[in-house]
């Protein structure tokens, strides 16, 4: 059986519980406290989340890194299309995009929004990695175009990434979306694989 460890309403453990749903693969999740418990930290030393277990003594942490593991270890499926090299290169640019570039610098913001001082919620770093995420917003609105997902006709693995971070921006830090990228996230809710997933790792 496949466990999912993460935070009450983790973004990013959300996103691996909505690819679990989508290819119809058994999970259960495990809610982690914040901070982190040692008996946590004893099973994942650096006591982020998600936080995988799998059958054969698999283990591992990194949600896109996760997402990789189950759409090549349970498929094949659409979400990873490899039959298409092309699609397949613009699938997985997206994916990594979504935190590499997108979701790098979401955890100084939250950080900055919910506990630094006032003085510094609004410092010069925090400035700069504000543009910076705007910038990768509207790359996200280019490249999603007048298509219902980002790879065109066709729902992948970069739809639950980058949507996944785009709620972080929108939901954790109060911010809006272009008005291309608030509607594509209302598609992506309305799926049924995301209402399940979402009330999986919210109840």
């Amino acid at each position: 059986m496949i466990k999912i460890y993460n935070f009450e309403r983790g973004a990013r453990g959300m996103r691996v519980a909505w690819q679990c749903e989508e290819m119809g693969l058994p999970y259960e999740v495990e809610k982690v406290s914040f901070p982190t418990s040692e008996a946590y930290r004893a099973r994942h030393s650096l006591g982020t989340v998600p936080f995988l277990e799998d059958e054969g003594g698999v283990a591992l942490a990194e949600s896109i890194a996760i997402m990789l593991y189950l759409a090549r270890t349970y498929g094949p499926t659409p979400l990873l299309p490899d039959e298409d090299a092309p699609l397949l290169a613009r699938v997985l640019h997206l994916t990594v995009f979504s935190e590499a570039t997108l979701g790098a610098g979401l955890n100084t913001l939250m950080a900055a929004h919910f506990a630094a001082p006032e003085t510094d919620k609004r410092n010069w770093s925090v400035r700069v990695q504000e543009k910076r995420t705007e910038e990768a917003i509207q790359y996200v609105v280019q490249q999603l175009g007048d298509g219902p997902y980002l790879a065109g006709a066709r729902f992948s693995l970069a739809d639950i990434a980058v949507s996944t971070t785009l709620g972080l921006w929108r939901g954790a830090l109060g911010k809006t979306l272009p008005d291309p990228l608030a509607a594509y996230q209302e598609r992506l809710a309305a799926r049924p694989a995301h209402q399940r997933a979402s009330k999986a790792t919210r109840g």
